[in-house]
């Protein structure tokens, strides 16, 4: 089998040139007293073979705090000093580049003072102004390594969708180095969203829980939303990631993503309860588990009992109280929810965080959308609202975008990757 350069990364593995750099750097790690772990990453792969799929291109990279290896080093500051990949700039998304700024904010345009090297703002850019940022860079391709948690309201899979469409327009080439999905990549799950509920958190049809990884979305967004203008993709896919692995089973340290994400377990309730920023109550920003402590001032042991009483899946809910530090109801005890997962192979966020809203609305009397109508954008489109606003079952709201789920998981399948 022939194998060009630029696909050499894309196959699944099993070739030499990657093979024996890993076992090099396997011995190399034992010497440092470390085991590798079971999952090598696309930049793990990409660096094992010498950058080649980077070669004579200047490059820079869309990226954040969760850009690391395996030993938690930076990718920018392991190949800023590496000849063999010409590195002249960063792209910074939403909370920065070093991770900085909090939710809503991002560092600007600045010289990072580790490596010296010019990061560029990409948050709240796109089309474009954002094509004129990679213009002015002088890159010739934009790589991106960022860790997604699942959830299509995770603006950084938004960024990707963005700087692909920006790389396009500015006739620059796009690679995807690829990282787990951390709440496995077995199902889609939730509404799909409705185009005309587009928005940073949620451009455009993907299910709320998409259960793919970046690579793939890379591949599906090209395909099915760029068909017009696509960008010149490329892909390097991990080693060792089946579709069924929990972040905690990869070997591969946790980085928070963003400073509300602090764990994996955050990760594996957020495409539910992150629905509860679109309400009047706190979604437990401000508290040191956030997205898994709900509640709002007025709510009592009633929500716990009645959210037990749907007997969800894998899940249990313990009556809590809590004062957040920032946010909604900052400095005040209020009462609530602490959503504890017992058996995640059969949990289902998005069922979750529909019962806890519906359970929400029947037992605090001060239940109520922000004014805004943010559940809209974070759900895409009005189906949850305003059936919960009818008085319907959690049950009858899950079933409402079955049709939809449906034709979005057959879409999906010709794009994943993995698997297991």
């Amino acid at each position: 089998m022939s194998l060009t350069r630029r696909g050499v990364l894309a196959a699944g593995g099993g070739l030499g040139a990657l093979a024996a750099t890993a076992a090099s750097g396997t011995a190399s790690a034992a010497a440092r007293g470390r085991t590798r772990p079971r999952v090598r990453t696309g930049f793990d792969r990409l660096a094992a073979d010498g950058y080649r799929l980077l070669d004579g291109q200047r490059v820079g990279v869309v990226t954040n705090p969760t850009g690391v290896t395996a030993d938690v080093r930076h990718i920018v500051d392991v190949m800023h000093p590496d000849d063999r990949v010409d590195l002249t700039a960063v792209f910074g998304p939403e909370h920065g580049f070093r991770g900085t700024a909090q939710a809503g904010g991002s560092e600007g345009r600045y010289d990072d003072p580790a490596t010296g090297l010019p990061v560029y703002d990409t948050y709240l850019k796109s089309g474009q102004p954002l094509a004129d940022v990679f213009t002015a860079s002088g890159v010739d391709t934009v790589v991106f390594d960022i860790q997604d948690v699942g959830a299509r309201f995770y603006t950084y899979i938004w960024t990707l969708y963005d700087c692909m469409e920006a790389a396009a327009l500015a006739g620059k080439r796009f690679v995807v180095l690829d990282r787990p999905n951390p709440v496995t990549g077995r199902a889609a799950l939730g509404p799909v969203l409705d185009p005309k509920f587009g928005s940073f958190v949620g451009r455009r049809e993907i299910a709320q829980a998409h259960g793919m990884t970046v690579a793939e979305l890379a591949l599906f967004f090209n395909a099915e939303f760029f068909a017009e203008r696509p960008v010149e993709l490329d892909v390097v896919t991990m080693s060792g990631w089946r579709r069924s692995d929990f972040f905690d089973t990869t070997g591969l340290p946790w980085v928070p993503p963003s400073p509300n994400m602090p764990t994996a377990d955050t990760a594996l309730v957020y495409s539910g309860t992150c629905m509860f920023e679109g309400t009047l109550l706190s979604e437990g920003r401000g508290t040191t588990r956030p997205f898994e402590l709900l509640g709002a001032d007025g709510v009592d042991h009633r929500w716990a009992a009645a959210a037990n009483a749907l007997e969800l899946p894998g899940v249990a809910f313990r009556e809590a109280y809590f004062a957040p530090t920032f946010s909604k109801f900052q400095g005040v005890t209020v009462g609530g929810v602490q959503v504890h997962v017992q058996d995640r192979e059969i949990f289902d966020p998005v069922r979750t965080g529909i019962g806890l809203l519906v359970t929400a609305k029947a037992t605090w009397s001060g239940f109520g959308w922000r004014p805004d109508l943010a559940i809209d954008r974070l759900t895409g489109g009005t189906l949850v609202r305003t059936m919960i606003d009818a008085g319907a079952t959690t049950d009858e709201v899950v079933a409402a975008w079955s049709a939809e789920l449906a034709a979005f998981r057959k879409k999906r399948k010709k794009y994943l990757r993995y698997g297991g």
